[in-house]
């Protein structure tokens, strides 16, 4: 069936927010008089979200007494800096421009609040672009569980099967595949050393958003 659709997660697929998240943990610890963070602690967990980001930043104990503070204070740092330097991927400004080109719907589904998601999508001039934003305040389950999808599916008027799910984690494409769309992995995102997305059952796994170009051109040509 033809595509119709093309949806994205956010962090680590259709835009690079390490660089707010890591601005946020240097600014935590340069308040405690510590030395900036290495960048790749913080890089390898932004899909673990802040839970993770604050556990590698400050190698603190997830049960400490000072966990939970330390936790709410990173998500209300960076409520006021999530669209400083956060910016698309490389490639990804042409890429969008071609699918709206090819008269196709975009948006995002992501597991990030949209309290943080719609500033960043603003400030970056994609709001108004994208037909659709599903976030957890959105419905009642989050991915892996395929609400998410469906339901970005449901408001853009379009079936599972005729949308494309692109994502960099396995989250992303448990939820694309249990809602039916067709998924691909990117490697370039978030991946932690350890993981493969190779192994997450995508339909296509791709190294850069050039390659979704391609990708694109069969899927419009699919009948």
């Amino acid at each position: 069936m033809r595509l119709r659709a093309v949806l994205f997660d956010l962090d680590g697929t259709l835009l690079d927010s390490a660089p707010d998240f890591i601005a946020v943990v240097d600014a935590m610890r340069a308040a405690r008089d510590l030395p900036p963070v290495e960048p790749a602690r913080i890089r390898d967990v932004v899909s673990g979200g802040a839970r993770a980001m604050v556990l590698h930043g400050f190698d603190i104990d997830p049960f400490a007494e000072d966990f939970e503070p330390l936790r709410i204070e990173f998500l209300e740092r960076y409520l006021d800096h999530c669209a400083v330097h956060s910016q698309l991927y490389e490639g990804m400004p042409e890429l969008l421009s071609d699918i709206e080109a090819a008269g196709l719907k975009w948006g995002v589904v992501t597991n990030k609040h949209v309290r943080f998601a719609a500033p960043i999508l603003q400030g970056l001039g994609l709001a108004e672009r994208a037909s659709v934003l599903i976030c957890p305040d959105h419905v009642s389950r989050s991915k892996p569980d395929p609400e998410p999808v469906l339901l970005a599916c449901s408001r853009l008027g379009v079936k599972p099967i005729e949308a494309l799910y692109i994502g960099d984690d396995l989250r992303d494409i448990e939820s694309g595949r249990a809602a039916g769309t067709r998924t691909a992995a990117v490697r370039y995102g978030y991946i932690h050393p350890d993981d493969n997305p190779g192994h997450w059952g995508a339909d296509v796994v791709v190294d850069h958003p050039s390659e979704l170009r391609a990708l694109l051109d069969r899927a419009l040509c699919a009948c």
